[in-house]
């Protein structure tokens, strides 16, 4: 008799076992259900910004041909403005000479008066 309750134990273990090990292999079903899911919207996700970016670097591109055109065109203006401040210089730097070699630069300072008060218009 004791064989029989020893077996009917073990029977009673295995299928509480296999009932164990069932509900964990659905869990994980479940779990590995929800990282794929996850997987796909990751994967929409990282096309969808690909696409952005790749659409944000041609803009990029665009805009830098625009601005090397534009530059382009204002470069003859700046060179301009360069010789323009270099013509300025030398003019400045003539006038310099002109006054240091011409003309007395140590003037004696001049007295000025005190008023008097008795003389004031009133």
């Amino acid at each position: 008799m004791i064989i029989e309750y020893s077996v009917a134990a073990i029977a009673l273990a295995f299928i509480w076992l296999v009932v164990f090990l069932i509900s964990t292999l659905q869990k994980g079903m479940v779990t590995i259900g929800e990282a794929n899911q996850t997987l796909v919207e990751v994967r929409n996700a990282i096309h969808d910004l690909s696409d952005e970016s790749k659409q944000l670097l041609q803009t990029a591109n665009e805009i830098t041909d625009d601005v090397k055109s534009k530059m382009k065109t204002v470069e003859p203006l700046l060179d301009s403005a360069q010789d323009v401040g270099e013509a300025i210089h030398s003019v400045t730097n003539s006038v310099k000479k002109a006054t240091t070699n011409g003309f007395r630069t140590d003037f004696p300072p001049k007295k000025i008066n005190p008023i008097n008060p008795k003389g004031q218009i009133r």
